[in-house]
Formats: C-alpha cells, sequence, structure tokens
C-alpha cells in the first residue's frame, strides 16, 4: 500500500494536530459530577457524557495522572469541545487550564456544582454544550496526510490464533507506518513478561532501553509482591488458557509480534504520557484492555487496532476501537464486533502482507467517518488508572 501518497478526510485542529472524529465531551473532573454530566448529555443532542469513578482524596503520583488523564482525553484531536464539570471549582480550574494549554484554541468551559447545585450547574453547562455543538458541526473534514495520525495497539482475549495471525497483521500495518512516518503506541508491561529482553534489544539506543526495563521490572516487582500464584491467577486468563496459552511467556511472545519487525522503539512513556516526536512509543499501562486504551486516547491516539482470539468487546468513548480476530469460531460467533477478518491467513488463502493492507484500509475507511462495530454498539467503556488507595 503507497501510505505517502494517500491522503485522509479528518479534522485539523487549531493546535496542529488531526483528529478522526468531532466529539462535544462533557467530562466529570470525579464521580460526584458524573449525574450532572448525564444530564447534559440528555439534555443536548450531539454531547456525549464520560462519567468515572475517582477523582476524589487522591493524591501524589496518583491525582498528578488524574489530571494528566483528564487533560489528555479533553485535548485529544478526536475531541471538538469540552465542557468539564466538578464537585469544586478549583481542582475543576485544574483540567480546563490544563486542555486550554494544550490546545489553544479549542473550545473549553468549566463549571463546579458547589455553591450552585446540579440544577444551575445543569443548565449553565447545557447552554454551553449547545454552543459547543454548534461550533463542532460547522467542522470540516479536510484533506491530511496519513503520517500525521497517532495510532495504538492492544490485544485481548488473546489465544494461539493471536500470536500466529492477528498480531503479525498489526504488526506488518505498523512496519508500513513507521515507515510511513506515523507516531505509534504499544505497551501493556505485565503482557510482556518473559519477552521483555526482546523489546529491550529493539529500543533505540542504550538508554531507552534501560528505561524500558525499569519500568517493566518496577512492573513485575509490583505483581511478584503481591501475587497468589502467577501473576495473582490473571496472566494468563482463564480465556487465554482455553485459547490454548499456557504461560505467560506464550502469551508475551505473541504479544510482542504487534510491534512488527522493522519498527523501532524511539521512547518509553509513562501512564497518559504524550509522546514528543514520531515513531514507536512503549507506554508503561495496565493490560486491561479498557484501561489501557483509556492511556493511549489520553496521550492523543486517534486510532486503536484491537486483536482479539477469543473475542473481546471494549470500545471507548473517543478513540475508535478497531477489532481484528483470526479465530474462525470468534468471526462466526462474534461477527457483529469484528471489524477485519484475517482468519484466511490460518488457510494459506491472504500472505501477511495482504493482511496488513487490509488493515490499513480499513484505519483509512474508519480515519474517514467510518463507524467501527465497537462505536455502532455503543461501546464507551473508559477506565481510569488508580495507583493508590485513596486518602
Amino acid at each position: 500500500m503507497d501510505l505517502k501518497n494517500t491522503k485522509v478526510m479528518a479534522y485539523r485542529r487549531e493546535y496542529g494536530r488531526v483528529g478522526v472524529r468531532n466529539h462535544v465531551i462533557i467530562l466529570p473532573l470525579d464521580d460526584l459530577s458524573n449525574a450532572a454530566c448525564l444530564a447534559v448529555e440528555a439534555a443536548v443532542k450531539g454531547t456525549m457524557a464520560l462519567p468515572h469513578h475517582y477523582g476524589r482524596l487522591q493524591f501524589g503520583k496518583d491525582l498528578e495522572l488524574h489530571f494528566r488523564t483528564l487533560i489528555g482525553l479533553g485535548s485529544n484531536p478526536n475531541v471538538a469541545a469540552v465542557v468539564v464539570i466538578g464537585i469544586e471549582p478549583e481542582w475543576t480550574k485544574v483540567i480546563t487550564d490544563g486542555i486550554q494549554e494544550k490546545c489553544p484554541g479549542k473550545p473549553v468551559f468549566g463549571c463546579s456544582i458547589e455553591q450552585h447545585g446540579d440544577h444551575e450547574t445543569i443548565m449553565r453547562a447545557s447552554q454551553m454544550a449547545k454552543k459547543f455543538v454548534q461550533y463542532a458541526t460547522e467542522q470540516q473534514r479536510t484533506e491530511c496526510s496519513i503520517d500525521e495520525l497517532w495510532v495504538s495497539c492492544k490485544c485481548g482475549e488473546s489465544d494461539t490464533t493471536s500470536g500466529i495471525a492477528a498480531n503479525p497483521t498489526v504488526g506488518n500495518a505498523f512496519d508500513k507506518l513507521y515507515k510511513n512516518g506515523n507516531t505509534l503506541f504499544f505497551g501493556e508491561t505485565s503482557e510482556i513478561t518473559g519477552g521483555e529482553h526482546l523489546v529491550a534489544a529493539r529500543c533505540r539506543t542504550p538508554e531507552i532501553a534501560k528505561q524500558f526495563m525499569d519500568m517493566w521490572n518496577e512492573y513485575n516487582d509490583f505483581i511478584i509482591a503481591n501475587k497468589t500464584n502467577d501473576l495473582s491467577d490473571s496472566q494468563p486468563t482463564k480465556g487465554n488458557i482455553l485459547g490454548g496459552l499456557t504461560t505467560i511467556e506464550e502469551k508475551a511472545l505473541g504479544n510482542i509480534q504487534k510491534i512488527g519487525k522493522e519498527c523501532v522503539v524511539d521512547g518509553c512513556l509513562d501512564y497518559a504520557e504524550a509522546p514528543t516526536h514520531p515513531g514507536l512509543w512503549f507506554m508503561n499501562s495496565s493490560s486491561a484492555a479498557a484501561e489501557m486504551v483509556t492511556l493511549v486516547a489520553a496521550a492523543g491516539s486517534v486510532v486503536h487496532f484491537f486483536p482479539t482470539g477469543q473475542g473481546n468487546v471494549i470500545g471507548n468513548p473517543i478513540l475508535p476501537v478497531i477489532k481484528l480476530s483470526a479465530n474462525p469460531r470468534t468471526v462466526r460467533t462474534m461477527s457483529e464486533h469484528i471489524d477485519v477478518n484475517v482468519n484466511p491467513l490460518m488457510l494459506w488463502e491472504m500472505n501477511l502482507d495482504q493482511a496488513g493492507d487490509l488493515l490499513l484500509d480499513m484505519m483509512i475507511r474508519t480515519a474517514n467517518g467510518r463507524l467501527t462495530s465497537a462505536e455502532v454498539l455503543g461501546h464507551r467503556e473508559i477506565v481510569m488508572n488508580k495507583l493508590y488507595r485513596s486518602a
């Protein structure tokens, strides 16, 4: 596929980034603000609330991560405008100021419930949300280069077909995007266990390799300190085992296929951090699907590749998740969730290069406006990472 001469019709934002969706989001600072955000969504057509369960009595690095994730979600180029609602004005302002600093020109409005109550807050937020929707609906898609798209990947409910076909399909697409100059993400720190040396060997410099190994060691030490049995009976998952993956090392070797054969790891990111230049970036992140996809959405990814073996149904409110599978049973029994069928790879009816192009074609169609299966089915899972217990 000639990516250099292929264009997509996407939204170019005032601050330079390119998005493939045009959402107006109602973003709660904390769990106490969910009801008000959902009320605004119900009152103003064209808005989308992002309810979550944290934001109270967090502190230290945990609070920094909470702020960074919310600011990142509001700053994502797939978001045209943001209304932030919080219980307290000070922390609400942290989020609105953070979004405005990262995205000059993006419409952002914040309001707090304290000393106003739900009714007044919902009214004020709804009035502004209406204006934001009208602003967003006047934005036009324009011709953009594919290399301006930030693309992430994460697999879920992996099985033997994942490592043999679906994950290598993502790897083939990543190799082509990497050569094209795109910004790419991968992660799932615990699911690299047993193959961490292979990732370290792919790092561009010894310094990046050390940073990666430090992140992996810290994550692994935490798991070992708290496990009950082999990654606390969670890695591999019960679905992975049913799919034929008996050890985390087997799972890791399949997982690593997603970064292809030619990509080089150009940098490491902590949770929800944004990359500073094009290339392939490792993000220290949970292997839980909704958590990891939320983190890369907050880091700025605008399209996500999600290979699945046994079948995983998650989506994301602002980041379109493209599902692919090589498992014939999953493609048959969960067909409504699968965007790209790469089972022909298993039957020698398609080669890996053709499978990668098939996925890239779906990426282009998605960037041009096609809704993914997860979007059509209403999968809007968002899970905030939390590092500590609340104070």
